[in-house]
């Protein structure tokens, strides 16, 4: 009896004993843990990786342009600046839209989109630092500087510098020390790369959006080293973008020089001449002359002659408030357009009598473009007007 006692006792203790230490390995218990019966049968879901974030950020891409699509709507609004002037040059406010009349390849067309309100502007000054131009510097520098003081606190001038190669001497701003400070930092070089400057500023950003933009450029017209733009080409980029060009043409050519070689070739054997250097020639001065005259014709805008104009500041206020106060008018062409379609614009006015017209002559259709968000605020353009 005593031994069967003893022994249930044994055994009572080693059951405690073992129970205890499975306890011990299983770890304390995690507050409101939950058995594995209770927990749920669904395994955790790890986060996507970086590729699957991509992936289905570009397919929610995808589907926002999709529906942008849908309200998308192309339009043919084809828009010009005018100025009017009367006889002496003067800007001439207060007209409405029924006192304009606009011919395309002389068809009439019903004008859908009128603007008359003030605003500010943008410039580009380019100065011709080429080694024709030394002589000439200084007064370069002083005309610059009168046409930026024409210039309101709102308004926007950008200022680059040409010789054969261009220079951006201050990017668009409204502070006239840092104009004044980049305008005398453009000092001559050597050659003159004028059709690869003016093919720049026709691709800059800024002269492809919508507002009022000119380009002022002081120069003689010679060209001497471009090589990726020509006359035809920049006169046919002038043509597709809403900037008015403005030349202050200086006559630089050296009479002196062209005598003197003249003198020379008398002297010379029989058969023998001497040749003016490239951009010395009355044929290239002439050629000059007659592209800035392109330019500003093209564009709706005027040509100064430096030499002959006594007095650059009351001209350079007319510019400033031709560009200020320009009309601006719109209209669905009725005919139909093709891209590299060159198309012609006549735009009249019933009154005054007599009045000055400035507004682009023609335009060049090009390829439709992708609407942008911008677009849907503002007129779209043939990259024309």
């Amino acid at each position: 009896m005593k031994r069967s006692l003893f022994f249930l006792l044994f055994v009572c203790i080693s059951a405690s004993f073992a129970l205890a230490q499975t306890r011990s390995r299983s770890g304390p218990a995690l507050k409101n843990d939950k058995p594995a019966s209770q927990r749920g049968s669904v395994p955790d879901v790890p986060p996507p990786s970086p590729a699957e974030m991509a992936a289905q950020k570009k397919a929610e891409e995808a589907q926002r342009k999709a529906e942008e699509e849908v309200v998308r709507v192309e339009t043919n609004l084809v828009t010009t600046p005018v100025s009017v002037l009367d006889r002496q040059g003067r800007f001439i406010a207060g007209l409405k839209k029924k006192d304009f009349k606009i011919l395309e390849d002389g068809v009439p067309q019903a004008i859908t989109y009128f603007q008359s309100s003030e605003q500010p502007f943008t410039v580009v000054l380019m100065i011709d630092t080429s080694p024709s131009t030394r002589y000439h510097i200084d007064e370069i520098h002083y005309a610059a500087v009168t046409f930026v003081n024409q210039l309101r606190p709102a308004d926007q001038v950008m200022v680059v510098a040409f010789d054969s190669r261009l220079k951006i001497l201050s990017e668009p701003t409204t502070e006239k020390q840092k104009l004044y400070a980049a305008i005398y930092k453009a000092q001559f070089g050597s050659g003159t790369s004028l059709y690869d400057a003016v093919d720049y500023i026709t691709n800059l950003d800024l002269v492809n959006v919508p507002g009022r933009k000119a380009v002022v450029m002081f120069t003689d017209g010679v060209d001497t080293t471009s090589r990726r733009a020509s006359y035809e080409t920049t006169v046919a980029a002038v043509e597709e973008i809403d900037a008015l060009f403005y030349p202050i043409r200086y006559n630089t050519q050296r009479r002196g020089d062209a005598n003197s070689a003249g003198m020379y070739a008398l002297q010379l054997p029989s058969g023998m001449s001497v040749q003016l250097g490239r951009g010395q020639s009355d044929a290239e001065y002439q050629l000059g002359k007659t592209y800035l005259e392109t330019l500003a014709g093209n564009s709706g805008g005027r040509i100064f002659e430096a030499d002959t104009s006594t007095n650059l500041e009351a001209s350079f206020a007319g510019v400033a408030e031709e560009l200020r106060r320009q009309y601006s008018i719109g209209y669905y062409a009725s005919t139909e357009h093709k891209p590299g379609d060159r198309k012609r614009i006549k735009i009249q006015v019933v009154r005054p009598a007599r009045a000055v017209i400035r507004a682009k002559s023609t335009y060049v259709v090009k390829e439709k473009e992708e609407p942008t968000d911008a677009a849907a605020s503002s007129p779209s353009r043939l990259q024309s007007e």
